[in-house]
């Protein structure tokens, strides 16, 4: 690929039912040499957008930055409504060592692009994950904690940012952190309704007891008109994919449902897939382009490609 020191970025955008915004997005991720966009991807159900990116830490930087900048112009938290947690219109923003890098290299990224959110766009920061300053704001869910709508009362509470102070009065605030990969996985049921997928979500989650390295939610999807179990498997090492599966099934079959269906967000790191296939997970629209290793072979081979431009002088 490239002996420089490379990082990935997955930053989560509140908006999924405008196009117009999630490609402005995109557009913005395009627009520096050096950086590439790997993925992103939609869904007007959850009202959120989520981009791969990876590059070298100053046009890496610079891509998120116009990102923040675009978003913050174009969403307006007041009126956003979806079924995912968020504080902010750049929700979360993860930075991962990718190559040549360490996590403690990818924690002082997360400081420096989060500082730089606040600088120019006066959004401010919650660092969290490796980069977290503050033990209680370490875990993401308690950044998010009371979302957008929270945020003037944690404030009041003496549980402000890391950087900066009020939040803004569109963009709310912005969660920026390092971590190791993440793999987020939705399994969609077919057969039962929201509590069923809050019931099992419980069950399988780590907070309450359930598989190690899982976070769940049971939500349900209006547009698709589906109950959802959404996950994020923060260590696939730990707990898998073929694990989180099967327990999902055993735990519909037993409330009388059944899994309709599963779908990827964003790529995976090939060692997540040992053991099992897509078509086992069921996971929808997959191809192998959603394998990381081979989304950087096609934009790092023979060296970082220039950025599209997308109307942007840079």
């Amino acid at each position: 690929m490239t002996d420089k020191m490379i990082f990935e970025a997955v930053p989560n955008f509140s908006c999924g039912k405008e196009q117009a915004i999630v490609e402005q997005i995109a557009c913005s991720l395009r627009s520096f040499s050096g950086a590439a966009l790997l993925d992103y991807s939609a869904d007007a159900d959850h009202n959120r957008a989520v981009y791969t990116l990876a590059g070298e830490s100053k046009p890496l930087t610079a891509a998120l930055l116009e990102a923040c900048r675009t978003a913050r112009d174009l969403i307006d938290l007041r009126d956003h409504q979806g079924t995912h947690p968020r504080i902010g219109a750049c929700d979360v923003l993860p930075i991962i060592p990718l190559q040549n890098a360490t996590m403690e290299q990818a924690a002082n990224l997360a400081r420096t692009v989060g500082q730089k959110i606040f600088s120019e766009l006066k959004i401010p920061i919650y660092l969290y994950g490796e980069a977290a300053e503050q033990p209680k704001h370490y875990n993401l869910a308690d950044c998010r904690r009371g979302g957008f709508e929270g945020l003037s009362e944690r404030l009041a509470a003496g549980d402000g940012p890391d950087i900066g102070s009020a939040a803004h009065s569109t963009a709310g605030a912005t969660a920026v952190g390092a971590r190791f990969f993440l793999v987020a996985y939705n399994i969609n049921l077919q057969g039962a309704g929201l509590d069923t997928a809050r019931q099992i979500a419980k069950k399988i989650r780590s907070s309450s007891g359930g598989l190690p390295q899982l976070k769940a939610l049971g939500m349900y999807l209006p547009q698709q008109g589906t109950a959802q179990v959404s996950m994020n498997l923060t260590d696939y090492r730990v707990t898998g994919l073929k694990t989180v599966f099967d327990l999902v099934n055993q735990l519909a079959a037993a409330s009388g449902a059944s899994i309709k269906e599963s779908e990827l967000i964003g790529l995976l790191p090939q060692e997540a897939l040992k053991g099992v296939t897509p078509e086992y997970l069921m996971i929808k629209a997959w191809h192998e382009g959603r394998i990381l290793e081979n989304a950087l072979k096609t934009h790092f081979n023979g060296g970082l490609k220039d950025g599209k431009g997308c109307g942007f002088a840079k």
